[in-house]
């Protein structure tokens, strides 16, 4: 089966995963978190990313996130291999940390900013290992209502900015819009693998993917999703 083409371009925003191999564990403890969320900083102010929600879980991490210059491969390189080497130092391993290539979708901001950033913050409710987000601290959600203070790379503010103008309205109905999502199903928007939006957005994006005459044209590369997981090769 073909792979399905992955657009990078400078504004775009994408959800990605990276899983731990073989789905083994790829946090040991909250040393290895915060070491994490360090590369993270790191990355993000090297690529010039925009990150709008994460969350970290036991085998796997989310980011939805918008690369302001278009370099999502290059800052996911140096995010998995910097932090695979930090773990590999610290717990005296060797060898590969995460499973293949991340995969990735290319995200309607428009249509699915807010949805996929509740998406994400709501991924350890829908794996049972807490009732409520906020019980989480290892996602952008108590940042994002005001219990945790942010980091600078997460984008609270442009989140916040489309519930309301003031930030505790902003925040109280931000609270209640991630509270109704839980139990809802969003994959209803997903098409060709690796597209969120509708038919219109679609076409637009793939017309990003044709050669540019003069120029360079974006960069394509492949990774399928489903949605139990994810499958990916070089």
């Amino acid at each position: 089966m073909a792979r399905p083409l992955r657009i990078e371009f400078a504004g775009a925003l994408y959800h990605v995963t990276s899983r731990g191999d073989r789905r083994e564990a790829i946090f040991e403890d909250d040393e290895d978190r915060e070491t994490f969320l360090g590369v993270c900083a790191e990355v993000a102010a090297r690529y010039h990313w925009r990150c709008y929600a994460y969350c970290l879980m036991p085998d796997h991490y989310h980011p939805l996130l918008e690369t302001v210059e278009g370099r999502l491969s290059q800052g996911m390189r140096h995010l998995n291999g910097v932090y695979t080497q930090a773990s590999n130092r610290r717990h005296r391993k060797a060898g590969h940390l995460f499973q293949g290539r991340f995969p990735g979708m290319l995200v309607d901001k428009d249509a699915y900013l807010l949805e996929w950033s509740r998406y994400v913050v709501l991924n350890p409710v829908r794996a049972k290992i807490v009732e409520t987000p906020e019980e989480w601290s290892w996602s952008s959600y108590r940042a994002t209502v005001g219990t945790a203070a942010p980091p600078d790379w997460l984008a609270v503010d442009g989140l916040l900015s489309r519930f309301a103008s003031v930030r505790e309205e902003a925040c109280r109905r931000y609270r209640a819009f991630v509270s109704e999502g839980i139990g809802q199903r969003i994959w209803e928007g997903l098409r060709q693998q690796i597209y969120l939006g509708d038919e219109a957005f679609v076409q637009r994006m793939q017309s990003r993917a044709a050669p540019i005459a003069t120029g360079r044209s974006p960069s394509i590369l492949g990774c399928t999703w489903r949605r139990s997981g994810a499958s990916c090769a070089e």
